[in-house]
């Protein structure tokens, strides 16, 4: 499949979650079976070199950060919304390209050292991505770069990830908010 085709997959819903926002659906290029092969295997071309574990963030990002640490061959990490992960956690407070909101993640979930990829669905501010570093910086990880399947440009959240020395990569774009 081709980068349009799989862009064709994703839908589009206007005044999500609020009036402005047109929202970037990867849902139903998750129901596309050869669509989501297609897309994990081009996310997995894109690392140069395999991290010990892939930090998916929550929702869509477990989706796709599962299948690519199975692809690589490493572990998974979840980072998650705060309150939702059972035993000792820490947290960051990030900013959404709409609100606020809070990750977290296992304390011992990472090791001094270990090399960890970033996945999301989605790249918007880069408000959520930061603070998954942050986390995982935290307790001594290293991070090796950042993959997301769409990236909204215009929102700046490529220019703030790697101004934070994250190399950044999305297998397409679109305009706007």
């Amino acid at each position: 499949m081709t980068i349009d085709q799989l862009r064709e997959l994703v839908r589009t819903i206007p005044n999500y979650p609020k009036p402005g926002i047109q929202f970037r659906d990867v849902t139903t290029l998750l129901l596309h079976q050869q669509g989501l092969s297609e897309t994990v295997e081009r996310l997995a071309v894109s690392v140069a070199d395999k991290p010990d574990l892939i930090a998916a963030i929550e929702a869509r990002g477990f989706v796709v950060g599962a299948a690519l640490a199975v692809r690589l061959g490493c572990g998974l990490l979840l980072i998650r919304k705060d309150g939702k992960l059972p035993g000792e956690t820490i947290a960051e407070d990030y900013a959404l390209e709409y609100g606020k909101d809070r990750l977290a993640m296992h304390i011992d979930a990472c090791t001094i050292g270990q090399r960890v990829l970033i996945v999301d669905d989605l790249l918007a501010t880069g408000g959520t991505a930061l603070a998954a570093a942050r986390l995982v910086r935290r307790v001594g990880g290293v991070i090796t770069g950042a993959r997301f399947v769409i990236d909204l440009p215009e929102l700046g959240g490529g220019k703030a990830l790697r101004a934070d020395g994250i190399e950044v990569a999305a297998l397409m774009e679109f305009a706007g908010a």
